[in-house]
């Protein structure tokens, strides 16, 4: 009801003319993540370093694994997936690289098929570099877990 009653007086204050400030509705200040004007061309962001050797945790159960090594050079097209050279069975246990998971060879019928289905071909999707990046904006994020055999 009180919806209503608002609804109401924000529309006669729009038909009268009045201002919003003289309701008491008041915008609060909007900041933006760039730190220049619309029209002015974008700062490059910050490069961070990978960080590799030791893979960070996951903060949450489905989470893609992260990378601990650069990917930049790494070709993935439709032709070719150097990820696949390390990180597909059977090479995964000659390169002691982890093996990617049994899902990327299910269709989105659930069908089990012999190569990576198409939906999980491209890997840097869902799969990125660690690194230190630091958040844009404030995060009070905690992870789900402190469990560490989440793999």
């Amino acid at each position: 009801m009180k919806t209503k009653i608002k609804a109401i007086a924000l529309a006669l204050a729009l038909a009268l003319g009045l201002s919003f400030t003289a309701l008491g509705v008041v915008a609060a200040e909007v900041q933006a993540l760039r730190h220049s004007g619309a029209a002015e061309p974008d700062q490059a962001p910050g490069i961070y370093k990978v960080t590799e050797g030791a893979k960070l945790e996951r903060a949450y159960r489905q989470q893609p694994p992260l990378v601990p090594h650069p990917t930049d050079k790494y070709e993935i097209d439709v032709k070719v997936n150097q990820c696949l050279r390390c990180h597909e069975w059977p090479y995964s246990d000659q390169e002691k690289a982890p093996k990617i998971s049994d899902l990327h060879y299910i269709d989105r019928n659930g069908v089990r098929q012999d190569t990576v289905n198409g939906n999980r071909y491209f890997c840097k999707q869902c799969h990125v570099p660690q690194n230190d990046a630091k958040p844009l904006v404030e995060n009070k994020f905690q992870a789900a877990t402190t469990n560490t055999n989440i793999r």
